[in-house]
């Protein structure tokens, strides 16, 4: 049992199924049909080792019950002769086919014991996770054996008072093991993963309470009065009415802003939902009421462009916004720094230089943060405590956005420090994106197409999964693919390369002159991933597209249709088992639709890098039927820390010690326990 990491009864007890094989539901062997899954049954009658022409040895077995015979047989297990005796009542569960009559081919089966004496009853099985030489059967029968004797032992670490579990719902953890080793229905098991999830989800969402707990304590939030002074006059002046979902968000954040607490929320949002304008109107509630406010964005270009679009939604209105980026000239930077501190420069937009020793604030009421996950922890932090912020007792409200859709219960479950406000839907008008696979043979029509689009007057992004050419990875490179498209393929257009291994400054000059016009095809990796916007780009093509997350297409997608113009993105793919879920993201849009289904496929580790984000592992957790659980768990953790922030009562006693035993450095940065 070592080869699978059991070395004691603990990691025994821990050793849990990965999935089970419902034969709850037992056919009589007359009744089995042809072409479906089915769970018989009955004695053995007859068997034996039947060899093959070509070597194969099959073990096969007669099973008989009261209304019939089926045969059944287990290529390449020879074996199951010493194991299987006539006489035995046999559990068989797989699909039934035709093969000179009736015929199963069983994917588990249970001996039950002796037809004379065993219970003739189904059963739902347990598939262990197991290695080569140590069979589920086995596995098995080492969890049964042991399972009575030692469940008791995990009495003492139950950590929740009954009390909590009863009004939750769940079972205690010895009860819940019980459940998940040896459910009589699915249901039981389902209960019993349940409990493990809650208490997952109850760690983490505790961290989180407990975070948001220090870095509010002893603060006080800015209580923002509306007099629509200039909230009301964008609101009329705006060419586009807002969609329910901005409306919405906006009430969230008014409401946040209102409140003496100091705000903390995130503003989640697709590519094209209206981020910026419910942004711009936070920030000018701030500007009613004698504030400032900052907006700050991973790269120039984009604050370039933030400020840009800041400065056309507020036309006429008397605003002022102000840039600070590391690219202006030291004089330049001077001015702005000194726009700050007077509080001349009502709304200011820049990169990390916000945050930099030298600049100071007149008084900032609002801080906000784009693409958020580009940014640290301290980064985000510096920028919501700067020196001069405003009067004692004042700290800045806190917004961050994020273009990345996530289903709710993993954003609460990634950012549960925050109060989540969601734009889920785009506002009418913008047209869709057309998107289309295509075979690699079709590679020189796709191109093609870009040059017919390229000739239009329009830009066209390229994009690959390398950087350079790999001899452990088959694949077409950004930097090969880059010379042959320059000379060969498109030697009378304009061709940029852009990858993550180009300084800052190079990818910002790139990047600036695509934008600008100056480039007409531009080559390039997911850096471009989260970009800006370049309304006269129709044409996204995706090169090896199976290697890609479909959340990262999605993004990737999100590149072109940024004006009134078609446009299009074609993925080429060399087919095989990705085609499915790549003709999945062909037809939706939906990127909270597209995220779940990648969540399905990937995986929670690999879908949002829990460990990056120094999170506990979340191994029984279920996005999409938890959501429930997740928000009692929130709950129940709020309240815990409210009660008790140093979780010092003995009510919580068990809750700081396992903190302590499983996330020590966390615990000893909260001073827990």
């Amino acid at each position: 049992m070592g080869r699978i990491g059991v070395h004691t009864v603990r990691d025994l007890l821990f050793h849990l199924p990965r999935r089970y094989e419902d034969a709850s539901t037992v056919t009589p062997i007359g009744k089995v049909e042809l072409g479906t899954d089915a769970t018989v049954i009955g004695e053995v009658m007859d068997k034996g080792v039947l060899p093959t022409r070509r070597g194969l040895r099959i073990f096969q077995a007669v099973l008989r019950d009261r209304s019939g015979v089926l045969e059944c047989s287990w290529p390449g297990q020879p074996f199951l002769e010493r194991t299987i005796r006539r006489g035995d009542l046999l559990l068989v569960t797989g699909p039934v086919r035709f093969f000179h009559g009736k015929q199963m081919q069983p994917r588990e089966y249970v001996v039950l014991g002796r037809a004379e004496e065993a219970e003739a009853g189904g059963k739902v099985l347990p598939i262990y996770p197991t290695t080569e030489g140590l069979s589920q059967k086995v596995v098995r029968a080492i969890v049964e054996q042991n399972l009575d004797r030692h469940l008791p032992l995990l009495q003492p670490a139950e950590i929740f008072p009954r009390a909590q579990l009863e009004a939750a719902g769940l079972p205690t953890l010895m009860q819940a093991m019980a459940l998940l080793h040896r459910p009589e229905k699915l249901a039981d098991a389902e209960r019993g993963r349940r409990r493990l999830a809650y208490e997952e989800l109850f760690f983490l969402q505790l961290l989180h309470a407990l975070a948001a707990d220090r870095a509010t304590a002893g603060r006080g939030g800015i209580s923002f009065q509306r007099s629509d002074r200039l909230v009301g006059a964008l609101y009329r002046a705006l060419p586009f009415q807002l969609t329910a979902a901005q409306t919405r968000a906006l009430r969230e954040i008014f409401t946040d802003m209102a409140a003496p607490l100091r705000m903390n929320r995130l503003l989640q949002g697709d590519v094209g939902s209206g981020k910026t304008v419910v942004a711009l109107l936070a920030m000018l509630l701030a500007v009613e009421n004698g504030y400032q406010a900052a907006l700050m964005a991973p790269t120039e270009i984009l604050a370039e462009q933030h400020a840009r679009t800041l400065r056309t939604l507020l036309g006429e209105l008397p605003v002022s916004v102000e840039l600070l980026t590391g690219r202006l000239t030291q004089a330049e930077r001077r001015a702005a720094r000194e726009g700050v501190e007077s509080g001349r420069a009502q709304l200011v937009v820049g990169t990390h230089a916000l945050i930099q020793e030298g600049v100071r604030w007149h008084r900032l009421g609002l801080a906000i943060v784009d693409e958020q996950h580009r940014f640290g922890v301290r980064q985000r932090l510096a920028l919501a405590e700067p020196p001069g912020a405003a009067e004692p007792g004042g700290d800045p409200d806190v917004l961050v956005m994020s273009a990345t859709p996530i289903p709710r219960s993993l954003a609460l479950t990634l950012y549960g420090d925050l109060e989540l406000s969601v734009l889920d839907e785009r506002p009418p008008g913008r047209l869709p994106v057309r998107t289309a696979l295509r075979g690699e043979e079709k590679r020189g029509a796709v191109h093609a197409f870009v040059r017919e689009q390229l000739g239009r007057g329009r830009q066209a992004y390229l994009v690959y999964p390398l950087v350079e050419a790999s001899e452990h990875v088959d694949g077409r490179a950004a930097t090969e693919e880059y010379e042959r498209l320059s000379t060969d393929v498109f030697p009378d257009f304009r061709v940029g390369l852009l990858h993550g291994q180009l300084a800052g400054q190079e990818k910002e000059a790139v990047m600036r002159s695509f934008a600008a016009g100056e480039l007409d095809v531009l080559v390039a990796t997911t850096v471009i991933e989260v970009g800006i916007d370049v309304p006269n780009a129709t044409v996204m093509v995706v090169e090896h597209a199976e290697r890609f997350g479909l959340s990262q297409l999605h993004q990737l997608r999100g590149r072109v249709g940024r004006g009134g113009e078609e446009s299009y993105c074609v993925l080429l793919t060399g087919g095989g088992e990705a085609a499915e879920r790549l003709q999945l993201f062909a037809g939706t849009e939906d990127g909270f639709a597209i995220a779940l289904a990648d969540l399905r496929l990937r995986g929670m580790g690999d879908f949002f890098g829990a460990r990056q984000h120094g999170l506990p592992e979340l191994r029984h957790f279920d996005p999409e039927r938890d959501e429930d659980l997740l928000l009692l768990a929130r709950r129940d953790a709020r309240a815990a820390v409210a009660a008790d922030p140093e979780l010092r009562t003995p009510e919580h006693a068990a809750v700081a010690a396992a903190l302590r035993a499983r996330w020590a450095e966390r615990a000893r940065l909260y001073d827990v326990g």
